[in-house]
């Protein structure tokens, strides 16, 4: 795979020609694996890139566009220069884009991989596929909203390398920032839907999920992992802490695991690096606590023959529960969700077991819900705060109402 850091970008106007050729075409393909474009423009059931996906944000609906080589409904019509600008400036021909496409972070990649990214696309079956992407209510559907969002929230620009660090790094920096654009999930955002930049990759709750810290903080991110544990997760979906389900394992399927071993080795060597401003460790709850002692006898009769006493799991099969990084995560939605829902583990080429739980919404009412999951965030030399009943129920009621 060549590098991402292109040696010389077309002139505007040019590369026509250059931009059918084989290597252009599955470099983009590459790229748009990397980007994960399929996970948000892809229906279920639909035809791939043709969208019609329903992204539930904060402020409402959006719906991923068509971007298949159709004319009329989808980005044929498009020249390159306002492909460029879409993906990098948030400003397609229909006017500003919502960050639900993430171009605070597409802005940093290179118009030469943004280029072989479009030479794949136009590769694509032309689908007919009218798409009205803005279905948020009043006034956010005002587009031109998005010109007081961006001067508050975005910073065009590519990515420009540190040149006090070496290339791993620095692929690993272009890769995390721009396509990857990991911080749209993992980052804490604003009131206004911003990013918390001072508090990057550390976590954030969306659609019911909470995306976790991500950095080398030891007692809630990625500092008890190796950059190998870290590859590992990313091309199987599984490593000896856990296993990836919900978004995440959607985003291993289609992107991570088909990403080449340097390019996940750099991933890591980024995130090995990134500090974290968490300096605390919460006090455990103690063992006597009321909520303590029903959690252990819940525990016990629920959750131990796959997870074990010692909550230590079985590898690549049942999560780790002890020292895990998830399990003490300041936000409890994911724990709170897996045992209402249940979940299905990713399945990968490398990885094809796909382990589930089931759901215990039936089983456990919310006070029980509380006190398994606040000893679980409290034993085995874990520590988090408690998880509350009135959470449980806001989270229970939420997921109803959403089937």
């Amino acid at each position: 795979m060549a590098a991402i850091f292109s040696a010389a970008a077309p002139a505007r106007g040019q590369g026509a020609t250059d931009s059918q050729s084989f290597e252009i075409i599955e470099r983009g393909r590459y790229l748009a694996t990397a980007g994960d474009c399929v996970a948000c423009h892809t229906a279920p059931g639909g035809k791939p890139y043709a969208g019609g996906l329903a992204l539930e944000t904060p402020f409402g609906k959006l719906v991923g566009a068509n971007i298949t080589p159709d004319r009329e409904t989808g980005i044929g019509a498009w020249t390159d220069d306002q492909f460029v600008q879409a993906m990098q400036e948030g400003i397609a021909p229909r006017g500003h884009l919502y960050p639900a496409m993430p171009y605070p972070a597409f802005t940093k990649v290179s118009r030469a991989d943004l280029l072989a990214i479009r030479a794949f696309l136009n590769t694509l079956e032309p689908v007919k596929n009218p798409i009205e992407p803005n279905q948020l209510p009043f006034p956010f559907n005002i587009r031109a909203s998005m010109l007081a969002w961006n001067a508050l929230n975005f910073t065009p620009g590519e990515f420009k390398p540190d040149p006090g660090k070496p290339a791993e790094w620095n692929r690993g920096a272009y890769l995390v920032e721009g396509l990857g654009h990991c911080g749209t999930c993992h980052t804490p955002k604003t009131i206004l839907g911003g990013d918390k930049n001072a508090d990057s990759l550390q976590g954030a709750v969306l659609q019911s999920w909470f995306a976790p810290d991500i950095t080398n903080a030891m007692h809630k991110g990625l500092g008890g992992w190796s950059q190998e544990d870290i590859v590992q997760y990313l091309k199987t979906g599984a490593n000896q802490f856990t296993i990836a389900s919900g978004p995440m394992a959607d985003a291993i399927t289609n992107s991570t695991s088909k990403l080449s071993d340097p390019d996940l080795k750099a991933i890591a060597t980024y995130l090995k690096d990134m500090p974290s401003n968490a300096n605390t460790t919460p006090v455990p709850v103690a063992a006597d606590d009321k909520r303590m002692v029903a959690g252990q006898a819940i525990y016990k009769d629920t959750c131990n023959a796959c997870h074990l006493d010692s909550g230590a799991g079985t590898s690549h099969l049942f999560p780790t529960l002890a020292g895990s990084a998830v399990v003490q995560s300041d936000n409890p939605t994911t724990l709170i969700r897996v045992v209402l829902q249940g979940t299905q583990g990713v399945a990968t080429a490398a990885a094809p077991t796909a382990p589930a739980m089931p759901s215990f919404a039936w089983r456990l009412n919310d006070e029980q819900v509380a006190s398994l999951l606040t000893y679980v965030r409290n034993s085995w030399g874990n520590a988090a705060a408690p998880v509350s009943a009135a959470d449980v129920k806001t989270l229970r009621e939420s997921l109803a109402s959403a089937e």
